[in-house]
């Protein structure tokens, strides 16, 4: 009888340690389960971010835009929202040139308003998209934008390039930023080889000055918050930005648009012929050494008729 009640205890002791390995064993097939489904997770989430992107690129700023065509510069009948954040972040100057010859605002010489800035480029430079997006117009208009594309992007913007000696890029196609577009030229209503570039919301042109700093070749800012009544300003990464910005109030003095640098006024020279550096320095009361400088030039460079010089 002892005999039988000491097996039946070894045998119950058995069950129980099978019953409780069970537990055990499946603790462990979970912990080995635990980074394959960390890993899907991560799989799934960056197919998911790069799905949003490439939808985001093909129907760039869907929510702002009633529609797609191809058609009109700046003709939208759509609500202008009163305050929209768009995002500066992951951009690229359309040209290394820092010279700009003509900036946004009213033109008393011709009587119009210049909805853009003019800068130096020569005929063949690359012009580069400013932001990633989707072509919208490749076309030429003799009287004004000559050979010209506008781009409409997913932060909202749409940016306009003009001037061009050619179009290197298709309507509806889509583009990276800092993808070369077009070439530098001279066609349309233009004196000289430059890039006229825009920066429209919706239609309305913004001073591209007050995102695109072409001097320092960077943008002013991580974002800047448009305002249906001019008065936008840019925001700064370490500034606090409302997420509703339905509740956003004027600018506090931490929101503030960055003062604007006191720089010199640029002045230019345009070669004329029989020229060279140094009756063009004796002309304009400079040196040739600060003309060599300023262009990038030695002083045994030959200059060219028409060829544009900055003294200032």
């Amino acid at each position: 009888m002892l005999f039988k009640l000491k097996k039946l205890k070894t045998g119950a002791i058995a069950v129980i340690a099978m019953l409780s390995a069970i537990p055990m064993q499946g603790q462990d097939l979970l912990a080995r389960q635990a980074p394959i489904d960390k890993k899907m997770r991560s799989v799934d989430s960056v197919a998911l971010q790069k799905l949003i992107n490439t939808d985001n690129l093909q129907n760039p700023a869907f929510d702002l835009y009633q529609g797609w065509h191809n058609n009109y510069v700046s003709r939208y009948n759509v609500e202008m929202p009163q305050e929209y954040k768009i995002d500066l972040r992951h951009f690229c100057m359309p040209t290394p040139s820092r010279l700009v010859t003509s900036n946004y605002g009213y033109r008393r010489t011709f009587g119009r308003m210049h909805k853009g800035l003019d800068i130096k480029v020569y005929i063949g430079d690359t012009i580069r998209a400013a932001f990633s997006g989707k072509v919208r117009i490749v076309a030429y208009e003799r009287g004004g934008y000559g050979k010209y594309i506008v781009i409409r992007h997913p932060n909202g913007l749409e940016t306009v390039y003009g001037h061009l000696s050619k179009q290197i890029v298709k309507e509806d196609q889509v583009v990276q930023a800092g993808e070369p577009i077009g070439l530098g030229g001279n066609t349309g209503r233009s004196t000289g080889s430059h890039l006229h570039f825009e920066t429209r919301f919706l239609g309305q042109a913004i001073n591209p000055a007050e995102m695109f700093d072409f001097v320092e070749q960077d943008v002013t800012g991580d974002y800047y918050l448009f305002r249906a009544n001019g008065k936008g300003y840019v925001l700064n990464g370490n500034e606090r930005v409302p997420a509703d910005l339905a509740s956003i109030t004027p600018a506090t003095a931490s929101e503030k648009k960055k003062p604007a640098k006191k720089e010199n006024p640029i002045r230019i020279h345009k070669v004329k012929s029989g020229e060279n550096l140094s009756t063009i320095a004796k002309k304009l009361g400079t040196t040739i050494e600060k003309l060599c400088k300023m262009n990038g030039l030695s002083r045994k460079a030959t200059l060219r008729p028409g060829q544009i010089l900055r003294y200032s």
